[in-house]
């Protein structure tokens, strides 16, 4: 049997991987048309996962309106936040300011469910922004785009934080495929307008192979595979324990862009990861 840190670890290192390769789709796909081909192209993969067991409690309207809040923060617009993010920084920015995502999912647990924030959590959150304050500066001779860069890449990891914060509140009642189908097709029905509005104009002959299977996997790995993995590693390790695992989206994106991308990681993009896997070690260290 697999044991469930598997599955946790295997997500957050695919969630970073994704992160960092949307740099090089927002290239070729604007973005509005990207996250709508991601939502459509994970709707028909999870067609199936769709249908209610016989023994899953129907839904009650608090739990539908926690279903919809999911969906229109954790993928309308945490889509939105981290493709126009990463769009106007880098794969390497993207992974450390998603570092906060622990710190983040936290607060928004103390908010929403009442749990409480140790003293522990607000350094981690400190820890977190002198990370990003450090990208910030260190990209500030590149562009007047930087810090709304950043800025967005914060807003996205607020939005992934309220998915994380449903995903646990929904749990006691529907399966892992179930939440992540639901919260997609209505991921879908929010975008479509805006993808559709991109896509009446955009030369596709201008996508090659290679930016096809790319888009696949992207919309595969961000939509399907890596929350079913989360869903299905929650269900065998304790909830309050597991955002250790996000270590490896910081790490897996940088990866992705150093060795994929190109780009360059200086003594202050390091000193900025190692400030954002500080934070990740206090928010979610017992």
């Amino acid at each position: 049997m697999i044991p469930a840190w598997v599955f946790l670890a295997t997500s957050m290192a695919l969630v970073g991987s994704y992160v960092g390769l949307s740099k090089a789709l927002v290239a070729v796909f604007p973005v509005f048309l990207l996250a709508g081909l991601r939502f459509g192209i994970a709707a028909v993969a999870m067609a199936g996962w769709l249908r209610r067991p016989a023994d899953e409690t129907p839904l009650d309207r608090a739990d539908k309106g926690w279903l919809f809040l999911g969906s229109f923060l954790g993928n309308f617009g945490f889509s939105i936040c981290m493709l126009l993010g990463v769009q106007a920084t880098s794969a390497l920015s993207a992974g450390v300011v998603m570092a906060l995502i622990p710190a983040a999912v936290a607060l928004l647990s103390a908010l929403w469910l009442h749990e409480r924030v140790s003293p522990r959590i607000l350094l981690a959150i400190v820890c977190a922004g002198a990370g990003i304050a450090l990208l910030a500066w260190a990209r500030g001779g590149e562009g007047g785009g930087s810090l709304l860069g950043h800025l967005l890449l914060l807003g996205a990891v607020f939005c992934e934080a309220a998915y994380v914060v449903v995903g646990k509140r929904l749990g006691t009642k529907l399966g892992p495929r179930r939440i992540s189908a639901l919260i997609n097709l209505w991921g879908l029905a929010l975008m479509a307008p805006l993808a559709l509005w991109q896509g009446w104009g955009f030369e596709w002959s201008s996508v090659r192979v290679q930016d096809a299977a790319l888009l696949v996997f992207y919309a595969l790995a961000a939509s399907v595979v890596s929350v079913w993995l989360w869903m299905r590693g929650l269900q065998g390790y304790p909830a309050n324990k597991a955002g250790v695992f996000a270590v490896l989206i910081p790490v897996a994106s940088a990866g992705v862009g150093i060795l994929f991308l190109g780009e360059h990681a200086g003594l202050i993009h390091l000193a900025a990861l190692g400030l954002a896997l500080l934070g990740i070690v206090l928010a979610t260290r017992r």
